[in-house]
């Protein structure tokens, strides 16, 4: 989450926008997205200057070239504001317009890149604030978008609230990419689950990935990100190529009104967390996803779509509203029976409502399945998550400290207190568990597993609560005519000193 510290900055730069004369919240957005792209750029160069010095090698692909030096952030932030606007204006934009390549994703998205700061003054000072904001996280310009985002009062209607980067970190775990997989994420927006894939890639599969064919492949063909938000596409892009992945396919697509022919059934895993805030015509709905589901609402229509768009024997980690498991529609009913029946229908996770605080107050789970075209569920297993880590007010506060938090926390395994305030380490290790000692626990534990038969005859209904059992403790009170005759007594005392106040009263 970003930070208040952050926020004010955010704040201050925003505003120096709008005193500067520029108006329009997304030409602001896009602004700062830009330098923050290129003040990182010059981050990682310098790493890698540091490293070649270190080794004695030179770097084999350096951002910039030995003539292109006035084009780095540490460079052009100390000239006078008319010189730095005019290496930004005649230089930067230009460069970055061109540094993706000719045939890559990224260079489709910057090739219309625009510089709009006005003045060189506004520029020096947007500058100035934009030097004081540490690009080292792993995605804080993620989350100063989503935060821009917030600001301008769209991520409540349009369903354009981050996924955070922790709930993030779990489905990915859980689903394990390897280097074979073809990872797609139709609503892509900053690319937030195709980038914590590729860490997961960096992470446990190294050694793999210094062979050549798996390189490529996890460079070219691997990530595959669709939105119809050319804003979102240009973020996304640059956040895959500042995380190390050379030339993903992060394209436009309307995934849910274009047919899915030419993408069907090409891809191993889906991660997701779909816009589920709205419902569409007939006649804006590829015909393809009707024929799976006839349905106007976003979040079915989506799941139409993952089933559409995975080869057989894919996987699937995705975020539905709480409504998706138990809605009474024809459409809810028919894909749930089809997830369960004809599919691999895993789990089920619980998430706390307050997760997607203060974008939204949602109530959401995440369903895990397999396609299979042949069924194959035989116990569904559920997991009650009631603590991710974070309060779950709109502050959204550590409730550990930051070695404890996550999926992944440092050090010993978590202690039975900590462990109340995050879930999440725990989620990771029961799923390992859930074909073995999971199918031993009782319905009253945080998670236990259904048979498929008791979930077919409660109509498909995948809500957890509708399995879960709950101990009420017993409560001995005392008999009636016990307390009765206590009341008898506390009556006759009140009754007493009353008479002994009058008494005293005169």
């Amino acid at each position: 989450m970003i930070t208040g510290e952050l926020k004010s900055k955010v704040d201050r730069v925003w505003n120096a926008f709008w005193s500067g004369g520029i108006a329009n919240p997304l030409e602001v957005m896009e602004q700062i997205t830009y330098l923050l792209f290129v003040k990182r750029l010059d981050e990682i160069q310098t790493r890698k200057d540091r490293k070649a010095r270190a080794t004695g090698k030179p770097d084999p692909s350096p951002f910039f070239t030995d003539d292109q030096q006035d084009l780095r952030w540490q460079n052009f932030k100390v000239k006078d504001p008319e010189i730095m606007y005019g290496i930004v204006a005649d230089g930067l934009f230009p460069y970055l317009r061109q540094m993706g390549g000719d045939d890559s994703t990224y260079a489709h998205h910057m090739k219309d890149a625009r510089f709009t700061i006005p003045s060189p003054n506004l520029l020096a000072k947007v500058v100035d604030l934009l030097d004081g904001i540490s690009m080292d996280a792993s995605d804080t310009k993620g989350d100063i978008y989503e935060y821009m985002l917030a600001k301008i009062a769209t991520s409540g209607q349009n369903g354009q609230f981050r996924t955070p980067r922790h709930i993030i970190d779990l489905m990915v775990e859980m689903t394990r990419p390897g280097p074979r997989d073809v990872i797609c994420d139709p609503a892509c927006g900053t690319a937030g689950f195709l980038v914590q894939a590729a860490s997961y890639m960096r992470r446990v599969h190294r050694e793999e990935l210094l062979e050549a064919e798996h390189r490529g492949h996890f460079n070219e063909k691997m990530f595959h990100g669709f939105d119809f938000d050319t804003t979102m596409l240009r973020i996304g892009s640059m956040n895959m190529l500042l995380h190390g992945v050379e030339n993903p396919d992060i394209r436009y697509r309307d995934s849910l009104g274009e047919s899915a022919a030419g993408e069907a059934e090409q891809y191993s895993l889906i991660l997701a967390n779909p816009p589920f805030a709205g419902s569409l015509d007939y006649e804006s709905t590829a015909v393809d996803l009707q024929r799976i589901a006839k349905t106007k609402k976003t979040e079915l229509l989506f799941l139409a779509l993952f089933l559409r768009l995975m080869q057989t024997g894919g996987r699937a980690a995705v975020i539905v509203p709480d409504g998706v498991l138990f809605g009474s529609t024809k459409a809810h009913k028919e894909l749930r029976r089809i997830l369960v029946e004809d599919q691999q229908l895993q789990a089920v996770v619980k998430l706390p409502s307050g997760v997607f605080k203060p974008y939204a107050g949602v109530s959401t789970a995440i369903l895990f399945f397999q396609k299979t075209d042949s069924g194959g569920t035989d116990h569904v297993w559920f997991y009650d998550v009631q603590a991710d880590g974070l309060s779950l007010d709109d502050k959204r506060n550590d409730l550990l400290p930051e070695d404890r938090l996550g999926v992944r926390p440092q050090g010993d395994p978590l202690t039975p207190e900590e462990h109340a305030k995050n879930n999440l380490p725990d989620v990771l290790a029961r799923w390992a568990e859930r074909d073995g000692t999971e199918r031993d626990r009782a319905r009253t534990e945080q998670s236990f597993c259904v048979p498929k038969a008791d979930i077919a005859a409660q109509g498909y209904d995948l809500s957890l609560n509708r399995y879960k059992e709950i101990v009420h403790e017993e409560v001995v009170t005392r008999k009636p005519a016990e307390i009765l005759a206590d009341l008898e007594r506390l009556n006759e005392e009140i009754a007493k000193g009353t008479a002994e106040l009058k008494g005293m009263l005169g």
